[in-house]
């Protein structure tokens, strides 16, 4: 089953739950920016299109989609984007440079719009800025947006975790996106990693609008640095 849930003033989750990952299931989010210019971070695999655009059309006309955006080079983060930039005429993809010249501008229906790091995307209503995180957690292409009039950073695969909780949450994420990395190691060790994760903590987000599993509310800036901290003890015990 998919929904759709606001979890920041206009930030809305598109979630699926999917049984059969881990002892509970995994849940595969989309967020859709309600904006002058919507956006969409994510877009789900291929086979989620059809119900992800009914979720989204509750809340913006699927054809008024402005923007198509994505952490990284993923089934699950890119599947369905050129059925998007089909259903909707006016959209472009916009990815980091790097990973536009390497994958998107060969993979897009349409030329993709290429981000510097740092670089603002004015929605008209809504700030997206796109902040390049190569390999964190994976992916050379990697990257996250923070939404600044809402202080949301909508960070991709970080926080990973299991089960159907609910749309946002105040409960701890760490513990239990450790418990995901103990079992599915997906994420690139370098001695780069917990820095990039303090970098993103010096924003001091108060929303975390995660991938896969509860958005979060609350400190996120030490839940970040919390995190990074994990990462540096785990790169420590494989030297």
């Amino acid at each position: 089953m998919t929904r759709i849930d606001e979890i920041a003033p206009g930030i809305y989750r598109v979630s699926t739950h999917v049984p059969g990952i881990g002892p509970t299931g995994m849940s595969f989010n989309q967020f859709l920016i309600d904006a002058e210019q919507p956006l969409l971070f994510h877009t789900g695999h291929r086979s989620m299109f059809d119900a992800v655009v009914e979720q989204v059309g509750r809340v913006v006309p699927v054809e008024r989609l402005r923007w198509i955006t994505f952490g990284h080079l993923e089934s699950d983060e890119c599947g369905s984007m050129n059925q998007f930039l089909a259903a909707a005429p006016h959209a472009e993809v916009a990815h980091g440079a790097l990973g536009c010249m390497l994958s998107v501008n060969e993979m897009a229906d349409r030329p993709p719009r290429a981000l510097a790091d740092g670089e603002v995307l004015d929605l008209g209503g809504k700030r997206v800025r796109r902040l390049e995180t190569p390999h964190v957690p994976h992916g050379w292409d990697a990257g996250v947006l923070y939404e600044e009039t809402t202080n949301t950073l909508l960070c991709g695969d970080l926080f990973t975790h299991l089960g159907d909780g609910p749309p946002v949450t105040e409960d701890d994420l760490v513990a239990p996106a450790e418990q995901v990395e103990d079992a599915m190691h997906a994420t690139c060790l370098t001695p780069e990693t917990g820095p990039t994760v303090r970098r993103l903590a010096e924003l001091e987000p108060g929303t975390l609008a995660v991938m896969h599993g509860s958005s979060f509310v609350g400190d996120a800036g030490s839940a970040l640095r919390r995190l990074a901290d994990g990462y540096d003890t785990r790169l420590a015990a494989a030297r």
